[in-house]
């Protein structure tokens, strides 16, 4: 069988994505990285691209152009992006072939001339005239106005479609959100607008869909009935590492938080969509934020890492170490927050978001505790089940259930059915969060990305709270580099209904 072209395979994705509807648009398409000196674009979008190009999943007649104020050439980009685009020799040839797609200016971002410049150069490349024109904003927010006004003035193409992506943070509250968005649609339609949650694009996040909708035996235990607690944790094993001046300005509850947390949540939580088209799986997302209410104070943990007094290299160091960050700071690297969805299926169930740095592992997972057996025959030996999904690292998906100990006994052991990706899929390459989002937005698939009313209900849902503990400058908890965080926040936990039996630790399963 030959081999498909790069054109068929992209055929093929758009017929996945957009059934048997035709597209009359160019099959030339720009894709322009404001912002292309930036680490950003070094470490992940080139990288991105590269990986797409390689692997056949681009338009064939593809062009690549960085936009700048810095003075550099397309071998200087190369130079910088290429440890981190895992090059094998066999691919050599194809990176030069790719790096002969690409072309850099550099000019003002809030210069209209400078992006009459850029114009000129997306007309002159191969179809440029008619081609669909996709600009990448990796870029600060601060720049966004200039930015976003300058690309609709003077770099949309009318003969082609033109989407803009926008990286968070959307805003710092509901009312600089709110300014972000109507000044947004004053410049582009929704259907142009891609703000970009790369958690969305994680392998194991994108099958929390599937596993609710396409098996029987969760549906009539997914609800209050069934589910004790839900808990979404996002733990890093390091902290601000010399970007504490960036972090300050936003802290752990709008830096994870009120994204990637609050977005797994809605997957957890919504109803089944009536399919799986973009509208119809974000309106079921915005129903249940707009369930959920500010959290009360109380159920709010926050914390701030000090140094280990063991500890080496950067373990020794704390926030407010870091001399990018204020000595008075009281902006938390940890946060746990209790928030309730107060509907038919959730009312009185905790959904619990734990969030921090400088902690004791790397991990990112969602984990369903159902309620006690009722009539428990066992003498009390006998664990809560647990449905956990471990997003990072070790992709996996495991069920904590009791089964009798092995040989002459009688008893209760927990164990699990385990579903690990490295064990099951041995030859399988999971694709990076952003190869799939950019994909995406080449299809014109917006289910992955986050649209201004969920924005909207999320900034609602914090801003409450962020205004008061800023209003408060509330002093968080100390905890220790490489801890677990606060001990008061294993206690808000477990106040609110999630048990922790300290009796089972997941195995790895053997991959050979």
């Amino acid at each position: 069988m030959e081999p498909l072209t790069r054109s068929e395979v992209f055929g093929q994705l758009r017929k996945e994505l957009y059934g048997d509807r035709e597209s009359s648009h160019s099959s030339t398409h720009t894709f322009i990285i404001l912002g292309a000196s930036g680490d950003l674009a070094k470490k992940k979008i080139y990288p991105t691209l590269w990986w797409l190009f390689r692997d056949g999943l681009l338009p064939e007649d593809i062009y690549i152009v960085g936009f700048a104020r810095s003075d550099l050439t397309v071998e200087k980009i190369k130079a910088a992006c290429l440890p981190h685009m895992k090059v094998s020799d066999e691919e050599l040839d194809s990176l030069s072939a790719f790096f002969k797609r690409n072309s850099y200016l550099s000019g003002c971002y809030d210069v209209g001339s400078s992006f009459e410049r850029l114009n000129s150069h997306l007309s002159s490349l191969p179809g440029g005239e008619t081609a669909n024109r996709l600009f990448y904003l990796a870029l600060p927010p601060t720049v966004y106005h200039h930015v976003s006004t300058n690309i609709r003035n003077h770099c949309m193409n009318y003969k082609g479609w033109n989407r803009v992506i926008f990286e968070k943070p959307f805003g710092h509250d509901l009312q600089s959100s709110q300014e972000l968005s109507a000044h947004l649609f004053s410049l582009f339609k929704e259907d142009q607008i891609y703000r970009i949650d790369h958690y969305l694009g994680k392998e194991m996040v994108q099958n929390l869909m599937v596993l609710r909708f396409g098996n029987r035996l969760f549906g009539p235990i997914w609800n209050r009935n069934s589910v004790a607690s839900v808990v979404l944790s996002f733990k890093e094993p390091f902290g601000t590492q010399g970007r504490g001046g960036y972090f300050d300005g936003f802290g752990i509850i709008r830096d994870v938080m009120q994204n990637h947390l609050l977005q797994m949540l809605c997957l957890i939580a919504m109803e089944k969509p009536a399919s799986t088209s973009s509208d119809d799986v974000r309106n079921e997302k915005v129903k249940v934020l707009k369930w959920i209410a500010p959290p009360d104070i109380a159920d709010v943990v926050l914390g701030q890492y000090v140094g280990h007094p063991d500890g080496e290299g950067d373990a020794k160091l704390g926030y407010l170490d870091d001399p990018t960050v204020p000595k008075d700071s009281c902006t938390p690297t940890f946060a746990t927050v209790v928030l309730y969805v107060q509907n038919e299926r959730w009312d009185g169930v905790p959904f619990i978001l734990r969030c921090g740095k400088a902690l004791n592992e790397r991990k990112a997972e969602v984990r369903l505790q159902f309620t006690d057996v009722p009539g428990d025959i066992f003498a009390e030996r006998c664990q809560r089940n647990e449905l956990v999904v471990r997003v990072q690292p070790d992709e996996a998906i495991y069920l904590k259930m009791m089964t009798k100990r092995p040989g002459v006994f009688f008893s209760p052991e927990e164990t699990e059915l385990d579903l690990t990706y490295k064990s099951r899929y041995k030859n399988v390459k999971l694709p990076d969060a952003y190869e799939r989002l950019i994909l995406d937005v080449f299809c014109g698939n917006q289910m992955h990305f986050v649209r201004s009313d969920e924005l909207r209900e999320a900034w609602r849902i914090f801003t409450p709270l962020l205004h008061q503990i800023e209003a408060a400058k509330r002093q968080p908890i100390p905890y220790t580099y490489g801890s677990r965080g606060p001990s008061e926040s294993d206690d808000l936990i477990q106040r609110v209904g999630f048990r922790y039996e300290g009796t089972y630790k997941w195995v790895q399963p053997h991959t050979s």
